[in-house]
């Protein structure tokens, strides 16, 4: 069966099913179209002289099914992620774009107690190690088993999650048992993944703590290891003044390397009448060159399942797609957000260095300024269901990031446009408690 014919399917048997739920159950069909028109002069780097910008749409396309009883809930969410002309008008079949983007069921032992099992979501605080990475249009999701316990009257909530993946190469037969039965081959996943999550919050702030481990499988000797990350994320309100601040740190082992990696954020926001200020720093660990050759220990951190794109910069520079390398970085920033008519613009200001010593080719050290970047970008509601943005970058690059980068460019642009029709198509009533 096609995609497309899948999701009709699927949306004919939802309104079927809603029309014949208990009277203590409740369904609701949800859809969201999102496309986004960019125009990329410079995007996640430099360009350079005699290279044409790009310009393209692409869209998403989901549906939700969310279905709820006393002890249970359960989401099938399906999406589609295209760009705009990259199949032809007429066509009989196509490689396909749409998958499953959740699939999970969340059983409730008691009001406070639950398991949440299948492909869900994972997405704490700030986003800054776990992320659903919802500005990509494909967005990021963890096939995991998740032990919850939340008091939402005392603002406590405990997660236990525990994820073990295994890929499809082989054949049944060799699944059930064999010599390489639990060989993981998929780059760039890890093989399996144990976090704990703790949330305590208060009318005067919140503190959560992380620590989570990840084991990955070398795919050409088939060895592993495993690396952790133990993070702490807090804030402290002082009347109009708000105090925040996080702290990660990385061990255990990257192949057969030692991993000793950090990354520490401050940040004060002050809330005025016209639009609050927001003045923080960032470091994020790199690796020196100045270190001897026979240190191997990995000393740059790798924030690896968070939304990347919502720190330092929109124009993805730093571990969004093509990676900063092992540079690191120091973010200096000022966000702020003003009303604007029906809508509210953002702007936000960054200034880059490097997160390490770097030198260039003739063995001299650069200087620790990689660029500013400003970004802006203006968000109205057009309807209870409909959002438009429209955004613009600008980075300027020093001469710094030019030695450690692809492209020549000093003048960096990015701009964009992303319209979100998200409307409820179909909901029972709620059931009576």
């Amino acid at each position: 069966m096609k995609p497309n014919q899948l999701l009709l399917m699927f949306g004919m048997l939802a309104c079927l099913a809603g029309s014949t739920l208990p009277l203590h159950a409740q369904f609701k069909l949800t859809a969201e179209v999102r496309p986004r028109t960019e125009f990329r002069q410079g995007f996640k780097t430099p360009t350079s002289d005699g290279f044409e910008p790009a310009f393209f749409t692409e869209q998403r396309s989901r549906l939700y099914f969310d279905y709820k009883e006393e002890k249970y809930k359960f989401r099938v969410s399906l999406q589609d992620v295209r760009i705009w002309g990259e199949v032809p008008q007429i066509f009989k079949q196509e490689d396909g774009n749409t998958f499953l983007s959740e699939a999970w069921g969340q059983y409730y032992f008691t009001k406070e107690l639950s398991v949440k099992a299948g492909r869900q979501i994972i997405s704490y605080d700030n986003q800054r190690f776990l992320g659903g990475l919802e500005w990509a249009q494909q967005g990021r999701r963890h096939d995991a088993f998740l032990f919850a316990f939340e008091d939402d009257e005392k603002d406590h909530k405990l997660h236990l999650a525990v994820a073990m993946n295994a890929d499809d190469e082989t054949a049944e037969p060799g699944n059930l048992q064999g010599p390489n039965a639990s060989y993981y081959a998929v780059a760039g996943n890890y093989k399996n993944m144990q976090y704990a999550w703790y949330h305590k919050g208060s009318d005067k702030g919140a503190i959560s703590l992380l620590a989570l481990n990840a084991q990955y499988q070398n795919r050409a000797d088939t060895s592993v290891f495993a690396k952790q990350t133990l993070g702490a994320v807090g804030s402290l309100k002082f009347g109009k003044v708000t105090v925040g601040g996080d702290l990660y740190y990385q061990t255990g082992k990257q192949g057969s390397a030692d991993v000793n990696a950090w990354l520490a954020g401050a940040n004060v926001t002050l809330k005025t009448k016209l639009t609050p200020l927001k003045l923080g720093v960032e470091y994020i660990s790199g690796k020196n060159d100045t270190d001897g050759a026979d240190d191997l220990t990995v000393t740059n951190f790798s924030p690896d399942f968070g939304t990347n794109h919502a720190h330092n910069g929109f124009m993805d520079y730093f571990f969004v797609g093509p990676a900063n390398g092992n540079v690191g970085v120091t973010d200096i920033y000022l966000k702020t957000k003003w009303k604007l008519k029906k809508g509210a613009l953002i702007a936000n200001f960054h200034e880059f260095l490097t997160g390490s010593t770097q030198l260039d080719g003739n063995g001299n050290e650069l200087a620790k300024p990689m660029g500013f970047e400003a970004d802006l970008v203006y968000a109205v509601k057009l309807a209870p269901s409909v959002t438009f943005n429209l955004g613009y970058s600008h980075l300027v690059a020093s001469e710094t990031m030019l030695s450690l980068r692809p492209g020549n460019a000093q003048n960096n642009h990015w701009g964009w446009m992303m319209i979100t029709f998200k409307p409820t198509l179909y909901q029972t009533p709620k059931p009576e408690s």
